[in-house]
């Protein structure tokens, strides 16, 4: 991809985000799906695509299935190198990470994994950071991102159901809060 191109997708995709925050008013909202199991690209009856039955690289080239992490909260944020409110807050969302062992967090890259590994070696974060480059956008859709904005974070109950979904930059004390409960 040149650069100009993917310059000029980058600017869109933080203007979605930029609108989309604006009308989502930054606030968490309950979710209403809970995927179950499905084939890879399946949708779960809410019509939400089920994110266990994903199976993407590190940032390494090994593939890894999210469903190894089935059974226990998750936390999945969807990011990019690019963005700047996603780059701010993942030094919080790792600093959580680390505060609740029991919580699976995983960085979901819309990004290349060239991007990805080179952003690794200044920032490092403790939980695995996936790639599903630019097509990415299409899932974010589907779970209830219509404009693809990132960052976008879901956090799942142990059941596998979401339980929150948070489009602009996390709040970390809400999010705090949140898995609180979540664990207690």
């Amino acid at each position: 991809m040149n650069r100009r191109l993917f310059l000029s997708t980058a600017a869109i995709a933080i203007v979605g985000a930029g609108a989309a925050t604006l009308y989502a008013g930054r606030k968490s909202a309950p979710a209403d799906g809970a995927p179950g199991a499905a084939a890879p690209g399946a949708a779960t009856a809410s019509g939400t695509p089920d994110l266990y039955a994903l199976s993407l690289p590190d940032v390494g080239g090994q593939t890894q299935a999210l469903a190894q992490w089935r059974g226990k909260p998750m936390v999945v944020n969807f990011w990019a190198t690019w963005c700047a409110p996603c780059v701010r807050e993942m030094p919080e969302l790792d600093a959580l990470g680390k505060k609740y062992a029991g919580v699976q967090f995983v960085g979901i890259g819309v990004d290349s994994a060239d991007n990805i590994r080179k952003f690794q070696e200044k920032v490092s974060v403790s939980y695995p950071l996936l790639v599903m480059g630019m097509g990415a956008i299409d899932t974010l859709r589907q779970l209830g991102n219509p404009a693809g904005g990132l960052p976008f974070t879901l956090v799942f109950k142990a059941d596998g159901s979401i339980s929150e979904k948070i489009l602009g930059e996390i709040d970390p004390a809400k999010l705090d809060a949140s898995l609180a409960q979540l664990v207690a």
